[in-house]
């Protein structure tokens, strides 16, 4: 199985009064990870581009991502490290206008190569972002297209499974 390997740097101010990252900085590093693979950057220096960085951005975008549903399960705190996290990404589903964005926080984003298997080893958070692709012309939602496809099909594995508590 193949996933991205996503550096997100932590801020300061993403800790809360128990020097661990807060929970809704939490969702701000996966939001960061997600833009950074998924979409277009059409400034990135030649050879690093995301292979994966297909949807298209900005004002003249012919279609957005609307975040549908978000969930996440937190594991062990994350502290501050200077050192950027690796977040680990896969879908874990390609519907007809929507997809699954899976993630997992670790430690130890330097010299790891964008994409690859996991590294296993216990994650800080397991999460999930539904995500559905609307044309921007009307607001309904859009089919994804076959380059969407071809790019994200490398990175389909199994969904994520998360505890149940009841």
């Amino acid at each position: 199985m193949t996933r991205l390997h996503v550096p997100v740097t932590l801020r300061w101010s993403d800790l809360d009064a128990y020097a661990h990252v807060n929970n809704v900085a939490m969702f701000r590093l996966l939001e960061d990870a997600r833009i950074t693979a998924f979409w277009q950057h059409p400034e990135a220096p030649e050879g690093e581009a995301w292979p994966t960085a297909v949807v298209p951005t900005g004002l003249e975008a012919d279609s957005h991502t609307l975040v549908a549903g978000q969930r996440i399960e937190y594991l062990r705190p994350l502290l501050f490290t200077r050192t950027p996290v690796r977040v680990e990404m896969w879908l874990g589903r390609i519907g007809g206008a929507s997809a699954e964005v899976c993630y997992e926080v670790h430690d130890g984003a330097v010299g790891m190569a964008k994409t690859g298997p996991t590294t296993g080893g216990e994650p800080y958070a397991r999460a999930t972002t539904t995500l559905v692709f609307v044309d921007a012309a009307t607001s309904k939602p859009r089919r994804l297209t076959e380059a969407e496809r071809l790019a994200w099909k490398e990175f389909e594995e199994e969904p994520i499974t998360f505890r149940h508590r009841g």
